[in-house]
């Protein structure tokens, strides 16, 4: 039944990471063709791994607290909320307010779904299991930079944030079909 359930976890983060894929293959670009310099672009970036770095540990606490599944969720309907910022943004000056709740997002995914994983997996299994989830991120990542350069050559960038947007929504419907898992005393840390 944990196979199952790691499975189909993993099935649901896919599309997260095909339209982070799709997204990221393009940003710079789109980033620059609203005006911003090379200089800027790297500051954008700052910006998010900073509000990543520092919302990391609060974020663990919250699913450590609240339970995994309601942290990756707010993760996916922060990244729903980012694409449809990018798509909307005509100022590239906004890109630092979204790259902030990107970097956070990030943060909230990173940290629960490894716990999940852990969650899901029982202790002699957890390196496999790992490996199981991470097989996902690499899939998104082949699928999505080809989908997403393919989307903003024909039909420009706004339409790739709202294509990854869309795709996201399966993920949050298949996220609803993962039971919570039962945490373990060890894997609770007992707070």
């Amino acid at each position: 039944m944990l196979r199952k359930h790691l499975y189909l976890f993993s099935l649901a983060v896919l599309p997260v990471m095909i339209c982070s894929g799709m997204v990221y293959s393009v940003l710079a670009l789109y980033f620059s063709h609203l005006g911003a310099s090379t200089g800027e672009i790297g500051l954008i970036y700052t910006t998010g791994a900073t509000a990543g770095a520092l919302a990391g540990p609060h974020l663990g606490r919250l699913a450590d607290r609240y339970g995994r599944k309601p942290v990756i969720l707010g993760a996916m309907l922060g990244f729903l909320a980012i694409f449809l910022g990018y798509a909307s943004m005509r100022q590239v000056e906004l890109a630092f307010l979204i790259q902030a709740v990107e970097g956070a997002a990030w943060a909230a995914l990173g940290t629960a779904a490894s716990a999940m994983v852990a969650d899901l997996a029982p202790p002699a299994e957890r390196g496999w299991a790992m490996g199981v989830y991470d097989r996902t991120w690499f899939i998104g990542w082949i699928i999505g930079p080809s989908f997403g350069g393919f989307i903003a050559e024909h039909l420009g960038f706004r339409c790739t944030f709202l294509a990854a947007g869309s795709l996201l929504l399966l993920g949050i419907g298949l996220l609803s079909l993962v039971p919570e898992p039962r945490r373990s005393p060890e894997s609770s840390g007992g707070s």
